[in-house]
């Protein structure tokens, strides 16, 4: 079979999700081409923070696009709502790092101030709690917890909502979703590209590689590099409760639904995806010393997924110089940046340039020559 959308996504998850939304109320003819629920999907494992804090260490621009992402949510929560009649449950209330001892707090300390010390993030709010001013914002918490540094910046969704919701809008709006349709070659053609795969061929005038993982393998293909590796998270989820936890952190949050989400771990373990019992024991300690009543709670899910990482931990963006119209959109925080990859970024790469935003996101900055 062969068709010719004027953009072909190449990945379906959130990334690609929201690449492809913003394509298509730009007023192009899109198609998704995913592999399938047999990928290494991220989207399906996420914690589903729109986190600001913290982001940058290393890379200020991080922590300007971040943010700048977080203050558009709000407009892509109503996008969503309005288009695909789906509440994400998008809120911004801001977020805590909640610490268990005093050296913990120092080292979490220090590290914010000299990513605030920085001039482009001067005025990132942020304020270091003791013990009785976060007891008096977040009640439930343990007499372990000695601090906790707050934002008014952070907040978070409902990850498979989004997911769905992303979807259903995309569809509405004409978007060709092909599932099982993994992507073995692109080559240039007519102007264009021809992708394959053994579900057949597609041509299209521009490609935007979205597919996580898998654009290691496929960017070469069109004259860019994507340096990722897989970073592994396993997830602990509660059964319901009543609400206790209104504002998020990166470690424990509860969902609009009632569950509480146990995620703190980071494994380099290549694409093993296996659920480890001593990992999650060490998750569940901490986050039991953070509030004791989550120990009266049974646990009704487990599950790990791979994070999508470049060697610095930062996105990239790309477009190829030797094969025009071929776009890379790579990143570890798809749910944090997705309002900018709808909003900014594919109505860019539909005008054929990349903003300036994303300048300091190319694959080019990890090949700098060394000085003698």
């Amino acid at each position: 079979m062969s068709t010719e959308p004027d953009v072909a996504v190449i990945g379906g998850g959130v990334v690609g999700g929201a690449i492809a939304l913003g394509l298509a109320r730009s007023g192009a003819r899109v198609a998704i081409l995913d592999e399938g629920d047999t990928a290494f999907r991220a989207s399906r494992g996420n914690f589903a923070l729109v986190w600001v804090q913290s982001k940058g260490f290393g890379m200020p621009d991080y922590a300007l696009w971040s943010r700048r992402s977080a203050d558009a949510w709000h407009e892509l929560a109503s996008i969503l709502h309005g288009e695909a009649g789906i509440d994400v449950a998008h809120s911004q209330p801001g977020g805590f790092m909640l610490c268990l001892s005093e050296d913990e707090l120092d080292k979490r300390v220090g590290a914010m101030r000299r990513l605030h010390n920085s001039q482009p993030l001067s005025d990132f709010p942020y304020e270091v709690l003791d013990h009785g001013e976060t007891k008096r914002r977040l009640p439930a918490i343990g007499p372990g917890v000695v601090g906790s540094v707050y934002s008014p910046l952070d907040g978070h969704v409902n990850s498979l909502k989004l997911f769905r919701a992303l979807r259903e809008s995309t569809a509405r709006r004409g978007v060709d979703y092909r599932p099982n349709s993994p992507v073995e070659s692109i080559a240039p053609k007519d102007g264009g590209f021809a992708i394959t795969g053994s579900w057949g061929e597609m041509r299209a005038g521009k490609v935007v590689l979205c597919a996580g993982l898998g654009n290691a393998r496929l960017a070469p293909m069109v004259g860019l590099d994507a340096p990722v590796k897989p970073s592994k998270g396993q997830i602990i989820v509660t059964e319901k409760t009543e609400a206790f936890l209104h504002n998020p952190m990166v470690t424990v949050r509860q969902t609009d639904e009632g569950g509480v989400m146990i995620g703190d771990s980071q494994e380099d373990r290549g694409f093993d995806t296996a659920v480890g019992q001593p990992i999650l024991s060490a998750m569940a300690d901490r986050a039991v010393r953070m509030f004791p009543r989550l120990a009266g709670l049974n646990v009704v899910r487990t599950w790990s997924a791979l994070r999508v990482m470049s060697p610095d931990g930062f996105p990239l963006y790309d477009q190829s110089e030797s094969h025009p119209g071929a776009f890379l959109v790579t990143c570890h925080s798809g749910v944090t940046l997705a309002a900018n990859h709808a909003l900014t970024l594919a109505p860019a790469i539909l005008a054929g340039t990349l903003p300036e935003a994303v300048a300091s996101f190319t694959a080019r900055r990890f090949h700098v020559p060394a000085h003698s």
